[in-house]
């Protein structure tokens, strides 16, 4: 478990899966070879040959009185393509209450998307159901994100909207909320579209002090080197590179602590500017 404090705000990161190997599955450049041109990726984002890592977690924002959940991750029990992700029985509710954090006590789920890894813990299987995992919690989602999914036919990763989504939209726990919304005094939405169409990140503000939560702009630091390398998840490439590259002259150089939704551990860190390129430094 790892902490952070904006300001007032406390950010709390509870992890799933630490994943170490090739990734080109996801991310076709990030190769060995090419890892290894980027030497300040290591130890904590390649090691010394070249291979990867990544991670899969959650975030708590804890904001006034408000315990906001950003993304669930890949969630147990389900029938995933992935191997390792599929019929999972993982510990991250007991990570989560361990953090501090009962399913009670999240009052406000947020999914910057609705891809496999940000929404498996949305529900949970309770007498062959899936049912809520967070009752008392409203699950925060843009409109636009929600009709891509339900009017997408090819699911490659498993039915994820059936029994991730849909669910707690038929329990009535759904808001739509604009890709700006403003959550507290201190936590808003910024739309950062392109890797799915109602992609989101959200900004922390608080006492002079920032940090960004990514989601998925960027899967790995060495985005911040090249951010033309991107993902074959990236629904619309086109506008997903220009995000990335708006979002790393947003914050190269600036106090902003950037906190990557798979970013390995130690996951947060800032953007600073290398010559005509990026780099990410914790």
């Amino acid at each position: 478990m790892q902490t952070w404090q904006i300001g007032d705000v406390r950010i709390t990161k509870v992890k799933e899966l630490e994943l170490a190997g090739a990734v080109t599955w996801l991310l076709p450049q990030a190769t060995a070879e090419n890892l290894l041109s980027e030497p300040w990726l290591q130890p904590h984002f390649s090691d010394a040959a070249g291979l990867p890592s990544m991670s899969i977690h959650a975030l708590v924002i804890e904001s006034g009185d408000r315990r906001i959940l950003v993304d669930t991750c890949v969630g147990n029990d389900k029938k995933r393509s992935i191997p390792g992700w599929s019929m999972r029985d993982g510990p991250f509710l007991e990570d989560l209450a361990a953090a501090g954090f009962s399913t009670d006590a999240i009052d406000t789920v947020l999914c910057t998307h609705l891809h496999v890894d940000h929404v498996g813990w949305n529900t949970r299987l309770e007498n062959g159901r899936w049912v809520p995992t967070f009752p008392k919690a409203r699950y925060l989602m843009n409109e636009k994100e929600y009709r891509h999914w339900e009017d997408e036919d090819e699911q490659p990763y498993g039915d994820v909207f059936g029994d991730s989504v849909k669910p707690i939209f038929d329990a009535g726990l759904v808001d739509f909320v604009p890709a700006d919304f403003v959550l507290t005094d201190d936590v808003r939405l910024e739309s950062t579209p392109g890797h799915t169409p109602g992609h989101v990140s959200v900004k922390i503000s608080s006492r002079g002090e920032e940090a960004v939560i990514t989601g998925d702009l960027m899967h790995h630091p060495v985005q911040c080197a090249h951010p033309e390398w991107g993902s074959v998840a990236d629904v619309d490439p086109e506008q997903a590179l220009a995000t990335r590259r708006a979002f790393l002259e947003r914050y190269a150089d600036s106090q902003a602590l950037v906190l990557g939704t798979h970013f390995a551990t130690p996951t947060a860190g800032r953007v600073v500017r290398k010559g005509r390129a990026f780099r990410f430094e914790v």
